[in-house]
């Protein structure tokens, strides 16, 4: 059994790392994370899912990407959103004072709330948005009970 020196700031760092994640979610910045050591940097683009009484609707923003090449999978009550943001050219003569424009591939999968008709999916793209309706399914939908009174 190996002795460990406690280092008491240690723990100060973490939750100041930790901190620092939760404030750069909440103002919509998110960190680029890896998913192992060999794999380029991803980043995740923000979303959000609501649902009606007839869909589950997922928006994603990605800007400055092709619709061409977004590829949208639902299966198995899960949505997963994959694409590329291109990177322009850099051109010399530029001096970057700030960049926070994510470029590179990414890959978001989210669960669906409720059961739903995977073939039955739609997807638009507008103005560097992409919404995606997915129709829940028939045992899923509110079922409204008509009360008698005697």
């Amino acid at each position: 059994m190996s002795i460990l020196r406690w280092d008491p700031f240690e723990e100060l760092r973490e939750v100041q790392r930790s901190l620092d994640r939760l404030f750069d979610e909440l103002a919509g910045r998110r960190p680029l994370r890896r998913r192992e050591a060999r794999e380029p940097v991803v980043w995740e683009p923000a979303v959000e899912v609501y649902e009606t009484d007839q869909d589950v609707v997922i928006r994603a923003e990605l800007p400055g990407v092709d619709p061409k090449n977004v590829n949208v999978t639902v299966q198995d009550n899960t949505l997963t959103i994959e694409a590329e943001a291109k990177e322009e050219q850099e051109e010399r003569g530029r001096n970057y004072l700030r960049r926070e424009l994510r470029y590179g591939q990414f890959c978001r999968t989210v669960a669906l709330p409720t059961e739903v008709k995977a073939e039955a999916a739609k997807a638009t793209f507008r103005n560097g948005l992409l919404e995606v309706r997915v129709p829940k399914s028939e045992r899923a939908k509110p079922k409204q009970v008509k009360v008698e009174v005697s």
